[in-house]
């Protein structure tokens, strides 16, 4: 037993080897002993216990090397979203425009005017580089960005409504992403939640019964992550907006997703628009950046000068404010809106909405095409049709009409093949239905094709070109 400890490497012979010196000189020679260290301690322990036998100090060195190299790369990954939900949650939301971030990447690594007035040669802010995109955009008379849509509420009942009651309906106290609760925002603004109506009715009559002199807004909650279907009844914003005025409360409207333009002549089911939101008479309206709008993550807070001036001037806009990536991408990702036409080209999420299932069926045919060429009786395909979701908590009840491929490879099980390929140098995350593979190419994108066929060589072991 004595003598396999022996035969374990000196660190001092370790770190003469030419390939832990490159690494020396890359990651820093405190890391690499350490890495060095670790390892060599797990060999003794693994002696103790009978584990291995036997020293290979070329495995070692490769080891060690391996785990240096591993330690120093990134733990945010690219994928390749073979789920057909185009914007998802867990893996960024919305894909973000190549075109747009080609233009931002030389100001992001340079200097820049973010809160300099180059007219006046004096400190700007950094805020009117997008106000008055916005405005055009949504026709508001005001705007303000936040990091994110929970943020925009958070901010804008504190300032329109803290330590008043805030008058909801109870089939709108929605849960998002990441069991974050509306009642728990709104209570963490320092309001006071009124709730009125039932689940799936809710009057007129509930509202005005529900106004008092501490009565600070009524906020309305867009259930674009579920929908209430049968014996149901809501108020109108218009409705609501005509007993806000009376009764001088501002009406507050959260949109979650952020619907820009209409996508109900595409097949979805009717949705407001921000723009159609703000000319029902709504005061005040939030929704997000980074889903139906396409862009960065972000809250936008838009609506009439009085109310949003005075979020402005709120302490806490410091601590929720953006930084020059988040101003820069959402500027550009808004222009892109001025040209209905171009605009599919330059928003990724907005072209897999939008584009034509025969355009899917001959992406799919592509990577078809791409997959048998690897020529192997392991392999089995089909091309299939499926359904894709618009996700993000946006049309809960609409399905788009997708073209996929079924895939299995021989003695691999479903669930053994769908680790393979999310546990790849690139990761690929797929569905499961009735026991296959499926790749859903509504959310394939061009550069996908060589990473899916490589990643399919790596498992079944052909060497790639």
């Amino acid at each position: 037993m004595t003598d396999i400890y022996r035969k374990i490497p000196k660190i001092d012979k370790l770190l003469e080897k030419e390939e832990i010196k490159v690494r020396i000189s890359k990651y820093g020679r405190d890391f690499v002993l350490s890495i060095i260290r670790k390892h060599l301690d797990i060999i003794r322990n693994n002696i103790t216990n009978n584990i291995i036998s036997r020293i290979n100090e070329e495995e070692i060195l490769n080891t060690i090397i391996y785990k240096i190299d591993k330690e120093n790369k990134s733990k945010f990954k690219r994928v390749v979203n073979g789920t057909g939900v185009i914007v998802h949650t867990n893996l960024g939301r919305s894909v973000f425009s190549e075109l747009i971030a080609k233009e931002i990447s030389d100001n992001l690594c340079s200097y820049s005017n973010l809160e300099y007035n180059l007219d006046k040669g004096e400190r700007g802010h950094r805020y009117d580089h997008i106000t008055d995109i916005i405005k055009e955009i949504t026709g508001a008379e005001d705007a303000l960005v936040v990091n994110n849509n929970a943020a925009a509420v958070l901010l804008t009942l504190k300032t329109l409504a803290s330590t008043k009651e805030v008058i909801v309906s109870r089939g709108e106290l929605v849960e998002i992403g990441g069991s974050f609760r509306i009642p728990a925002v709104i209570e963490e603004s320092g309001c006071i939640l009124k709730e009125v109506g039932t689940t799936n009715k809710t009057h007129l009559k509930d509202y005005k019964n529900a106004i008092n002199e501490n009565t600070g807004a009524i906020i309305k909650i867009h259930t674009s992550n579920y929908k209430i279907v049968g014996f149901t009844d809501d108020v109108d914003t218009k409705k609501l907006k005509k007993i806000s005025y009376e009764k001088n409360i501002p009406l507050i409207e959260d949109l979650g997703s952020g619907m820009i333009i209409d996508l109900n002549k595409y097949g979805l089911h009717k949705e407001p628009t921000v723009k159609e939101t703000l000319d029902k008479g709504v005061d005040v309206v939030t929704f997000s950046g980074d889903k139906l709008l396409g862009g960065p993550q972000c809250g936008v807070i838009v609506g009439r000068s009085k109310y949003i001036k005075e979020i402005k001037k709120n302490q806490l806009l410091r601590a929720l404010r953006v930084d020059k990536f988040t101003i820069m991408s959402l500027e550009l990702t808004l222009k892109a809106y001025q040209n209905f036409e171009s605009l599919p080209s330059k928003i990724p999420t907005v072209r897999m909405i939008t584009e034509d299932n025969e355009d899917v069926k001959w992406r799919a045919n592509k990577l078809l095409e791409k997959i048998n060429n690897i020529n192997s009786d392991l392999i089995n395909t089909e091309l299939c049709k499926t359904n894709s979701m618009i996700g993000g908590g946006a049309y809960p009840l609409d399905n788009l009409e997708s073209w996929g491929i079924k895939l299995s490879i021989e003695e691999n099980s479903e669930k053994d093949l769908e680790k393979k390929l999310r546990g790849g140098e690139i990761p690929i995350i797929v569905r499961i239905v009735d026991g296959k593979i499926i790749i859903d190419c509504k959310t394939i994108l061009n550069k996908d094709y060589d990473i899916i066929t490589k990643a399919i060589k790596d498992i079944i072991g052909e060497k790639n070109d």
